[in-house]
Formats: C-alpha cells, sequence, structure tokens
C-alpha cells in the first residue's frame, strides 16, 4: 500500500524560507481573526467557535494535505452549509445545535479522510465548472442577504433569498442609524483597502474603527448589536456532548455535501498556487488534508472548515514558502485564544457583517455567467451551440436551485445537473459529415466551401459509442444519407469506445442501410472498436473495415448486397 508521507510541504526546507514563511503568518493572520469570528455567526454558532476551528485545521492540513499555500479555516460557503443542515435538526435549542454543529465536523472529517483512503479524489471532476460557479453564486448572494439586516440593524427574516429580500425591505423602516453608520464605514474601509492597499488587512482594520467606536461613543449602550463576551483559553477536546451514534449517522450524507463543496473551492485554490510555484497537487492528498482538519476541528470544540481561496491569496502575495506560514497562524490563532478574546468583545455585529460581505461579494462572479451567456449566444445554431447553452443553463439552474429552495437543496440540483450535463453531451455527439481537402478528411460544417461527392457520405462521430448515444447516432446518419447515396464510411478513429449496445446498433444500421442500396463501411477503427464490433459479428455477415478512409471510399458498389435475412 502506497505510504502517505506527512508534513510534505516541508520537505527541503530551507533557513532562507523562515522569514518569508513568519511573514506571510502574521498577514494571514491579521485577516483570518476577524474573518473566522464572521464566519462562525454565518453557520449560526458563537464567534469564538470560528477561532476553535482554526487552530487544529491549519495544524493538521500541514500535516496531511499536499499544498504548500493553501490556508485552511472557516468559510463563507461551507459555513453556511453547516447552517442550513442543522437548523432543522436543533430546533431553537442553542446547546444542541453548538454540539451538532462541531459533530457536523466530525463526520465531514470520517467522510474525508474515508474518501481519501479510497482514493476519491477523482469525484471533484464530475462537478463542471459553470456548475460550481452558479452555486457559488447563489450562496453567495444568500450570505449576502443574510448579513444585510445586520447592516442595518433591523431583524433578519426566514426563508430563501427572495423571501428575506422582501422582509428586509419591508424592515428598512426600522433602520438603526447608528448601526448602518458604522456597518457601511466597516465595509468602505475593507472594500476600500483591499483596492488600494492589497497587502493591508483590510477586514483587521475594519474590526479595530468598530471596537474603537463602540468604546469611544458608548454605541453599545445606544442600540447598535457587539459580539459580547468570548470565552478566553482554548476549548476542550473530545467529541461534542449530547450527541449520539444515530446522530451522527444522520449527518453523514450532509457531510458528504458538505466535503464535496469543501473539496472543489479548496481543490481550486490549490492547484492555482501550485501551478504558480510549479509543483503539483494530489487530489486524493487534499481529501486526507481536508478530513483531518475537519476531525481535528470537530474534536477541537470547532465547525466545518474548507481551504480557502482569498486567505490563500493573501498567504501567496506576502511571499508564503511552505506550511510554515500556516503553522505561524495557528500558534498566533492560540495566543488570540489565551490573551486577545477581550478585544473583540466590543466589535460591532455590523462590522462583522460588512466583513462578510466584503470577503464574499468577490464570489458574486456575473462577469463569468455573462461570458457564458456569451458563448452560448455566439455559438448559437453552430454545431457546437447546443453544448454551450447547456454550460449557461446549467449554472443558471445551480444559483437558481441555491436562491430558491436553500443551501443544501442547491448543492444537489447542482451536483444533478452536473451528471445530467454529461449524459446530455455523451448522448448526443457531434457527427461530422466530412469532405476530402488535399490529403485530409475534413468536417463540411467548417468547411462550407468544400462540396463532397453526392454518392458517398464519410462520417466521424466525435465521441465513444455506447448505448446512451447509439439510436442518436444511427439516426443522424440515416438522416444525413440523401436519394443519390450509394457509400457511408464510418471514420471510428475518434470513437476510442464501444459497447455491446453500440455494436449491435451499427449491424442494424448495416442492415438498414443496405435495404435503402447503401452499402456501409468502417474506417481507421482502434482494436478496442474492432474487438467489441467482431465479438457482436458473431454469426452474422461482418462490416467491412478498411485502414484509412481513403481505402474504404474505393471500389464504390453500384448494387450493395441485401442483408442476410436472420
Amino acid at each position: 500500500m502506497k505510504s502517505w508521507p506527512v508534513f510534505e510541504s516541508l520537505r527541503g526546507y530551507q533557513r532562507g524560507w523562515i522569514r518569508p514563511d513568519v511573514i506571510a503568518g502574521l498577514t494571514v493572520w491579521a485577516v483570518l481573526v476577524p474573518e473566522a469570528l464572521a464566519y462562525a455567526s454565518i453557520a449560526g454558532v458563537p464567534p469564538v467557535v470560528g477561532l476553535y476551528a482554526a487552530v487544529p485545521a491549519l495544524v493538521l492540513y500541514a500535516v496531511a494535505g499536499s499544498s504548500r499555500h493553501l490556508v485552511v479555516g472557516p468559510m463563507s460557503a461551507t459555513a453556511a452549509l453547516s447552517a442550513a443542515i442543522i437548523t432543522p435538526l436543533a430546533g431553537a435549542d442553542g446547546g444542541r445545535y453548538l454540539a451538532l454543529s462541531t459533530a457536523l465536523a466530525v463526520a465531514t472529517g470520517i467522510a474525508g479522510l474515508l474518501a481519501g483512503l479510497i482514493r476519491l479524489g477523482f469525484i471533484a471532476a464530475f462537478i463542471s465548472e459553470p456548475v460550481l460557479k452558479g452555486f457559488i453564486v447563489g450562496l453567495a448572494l444568500t450570505i449576502i442577504i443574510g448579513q444585510v439586516p445586520k447592516l442595518f440593524g433591523v431583524p433578519k427574516h426566514e426563508g430563501n433569498f427572495f423571501e428575506q429580500t422582501w422582509g428586509l425591505l419591508g424592515n428598512l423602516g426600522d433602520t438603526q442609524w447608528r448601526t448602518l453608520l458604522i456597518g457601511l464605514l466597516s465595509l468602505a474601509i475593507v472594500l476600500g483597502v483591499k483596492r488600494w492597499l492589497p497587502l493591508v488587512p483590510g477586514s483587521l482594520l475594519a474590526v479595530v474603527f468598530g471596537i474603537v467606536a463602540v468604546r469611544l461613543f458608548g454605541l453599545d449602550d445606544k442600540g447598535v448589536d457587539i459580539v459580547g463576551h468570548i470565552d478566553a483559553g482554548l476549548p476542550t477536546v473530545g467529541l461534542p456532548g449530547g450527541v449520539g451514534f444515530d446522530d451522527y449517522i444522520d449527518l453523514l450524507g450532509p457531510a458528504v455535501g458538505v466535503l464535496l463543496i469543501g473539496f472543489a473551492e479548496g481543490l481550486g485554490a490549490a492547484k492555482t498556487y501550485a501551478a504558480k510555484a510549479g509543483y503539483s497537487i494530489d487530489a486524493n492528498r487534499e481529501l486526507l488534508g481536508l478530513g483531518a482538519a475537519n476531525l481535528g476541528s470537530g474534536l477541537g470544540s470547532g465547525m466545518v472548515v474548507n481551504g480557502s481561496l482569498s486567505k490563500t491569496a493573501v498567504n501567496g502575495g506576502a511571499g508564503a514558502k511552505t506550511q510554515v506560514s500556516g503553522l505561524v497562524v495557528a500558534a498566533l490563532t492560540v495566543l488570540t485564544l489565551l490573551f486577545l478574546t477581550g478585544l473583540f468583545e466590543k466589535l460591532p455585529e455590523a462590522t462583522l457583517a460588512a466583513v462578510v460581505i466584503a470577503a464574499v461579494i468577490e464570489l458574486v462572479d456575473i462577469a463569468a455567467l455573462r461570458r457564458l451567456y456569451r458563448v452560448w449566444t455566439h455559438l448559437l445554431g453552430s454545431i457546437y451551440g447546443h453544448a454551450a447553452r447547456a454550460d449557461f443553463l446549467a449554472a443558471l439552474a445551480a444559483m437558481l436551485g441555491v436562491l430558491l429552495f436553500d443551501t443544501l437543496p442547491g448543492l444537489l440540483i447542482g451536483v444533478g445537473v452536473s451528471v445530467l450535463l454529461l449524459v446530455y453531451r455523451a448522448s448526443q455527439p457531434h457527427i461530422a459529415a466530412l469532405a476530402k481537402s488535399g490529403g485530409l478528411w475534413v468536417d463540411t460544417a467548417r468547411h462550407p466551401d468544400l462540396t463532397p461527392r453526392p454518392d458517398l457520405l464519410v462520417v466521424r462521430v466525435e465521441s465513444g459509442l455506447f448505448f446512451a448515444n447509439a439510436d442518436y447516432v444511427k439516426e443522424r446518419i440515416q438522416h444525413l444519407c440523401t436519394d443519390c447515396t450509394r457509400l457511408v464510411v464510418l471514420d471510428a478513429e475518434t470513437s476510442p469506445g464501444l459497447d455491446v449496445s453500440a455494436a449491435e446498433m451499427l449491424l442494424d444500421l448495416r442492415n438498414t442501410l443496405a435495404h435503402r442500396r447503401i452499402d456501409f463501411r468502417i474506417a481507421r477503427s482502434v482494436a478496442q472498436f474492432g474487438d467489441t464490433l467482431g465479438s457482436a459479428e458473431a454469426g452474422d455477415t461482418p462490416i467491412g473495415i478498411y485502414p484509412t478512409v481513403a481505402a474504404a471510399a474505393t471500389d464504390l458498389p453500384e448494387h450493395p448486397p441485401t442483408p442476410r435475412q436472420k
């Protein structure tokens, strides 16, 4: 069995890397602390739980993960998923809500470790980029609308995105102007610093501003909600109390959904910075790293965690070389828990909301949806228009699934659309009619100036042939035949796979064309194609197979033989 090395990113560590790793760790810590507090509020747990989660997540990912730059901790997407999963299970019981949130991290960790050990990293390939983009946009919008009431100091309305928006509009008359002012100024600080001073931790500056404003002007006594008491010290270690075996079984299914989204987001960030630094990412080790991070977080009274694109960008931009930067962040977070929690008790809820909104607003990538729409409209009516349309509609379906049906159902809709998109494309492959240009056979749809021979139809199926597309391929080839066609040649070079159903279809196509006095031949088949077809032909007249299209197109028959009656 293959061994799994630990602290892989520290191999060959050089003394000159200490300084950039420490500087990067300090920079990430300044961003992580306020964001961890904010993301805990998204998950519906006390803010300090975000700090509890960060420490073991950073250390254990460094032990098991494959990225030198990825920063793992509480994140908006998985925090929102956690809230969506736990709310109906816990009801109004705050203690059970917190225990189940921690148990969800444990279940997610176990799922990640099992997935990594049985090498399921390939699963990430089954979520298409358009579906993931639509899901993230919908999730970001849902998070934002959930935080906006805190900016205005009004109650949050329950329901989906549109119901929350309508409830917010109805409550605007009760806006607390001091809360709104502190929230808008905090938001301006974070966004302004991010734009003009990108290396400065704008989130930390906004947090300092909010705390100072509350202390100077006594805003907490004038209606501005604050975080309040934060327990100092390290968390208790162990399984959450009051959670039984049946609860873990109930959480295991939802935990797979949390794992899937966290894995996809973290893997994208890890690959981005691995490509820049010239090393590779192991998807299975990423599952192990994410699983270990979540299990450690759950056992340390934390919440679900995953890789962060924004904090990884901060880490890489600050010059990090290895996961030593993450270990520095973990050490600084421990010091924060021991000595600095009292500083954050006067933090306004509006400032926390501003930090969350600023962090996720960049995920509302409407430009990406516009690009998908432009590709669709550009290719509309072309031979590839249906594929572009499927991409755009898949992204739209995933986004609306989140906005209408909440986070977890939206995830399931997105995964379902991914699979349907894969099946749709495979079931309706492009079938090119070919004409000879010089020594090559090219697609007439791309070369309309070419005029193929009227008695010869050469076709190429740009896909493997199997049960899901067999009938479609047969119908399209028959449709391309005209009254003048005497020979059909299937160029099989672009069809590397053939199953029994498709082989039977080819035999049936040969017989159907023969009734129309059209011969059918195959050119350039690969070994597996020919082997499967040969097995299906047992007891029947074999289809002629030729080494080249030119060879198959010679000796055009005047009267093809009538198929043998079975």
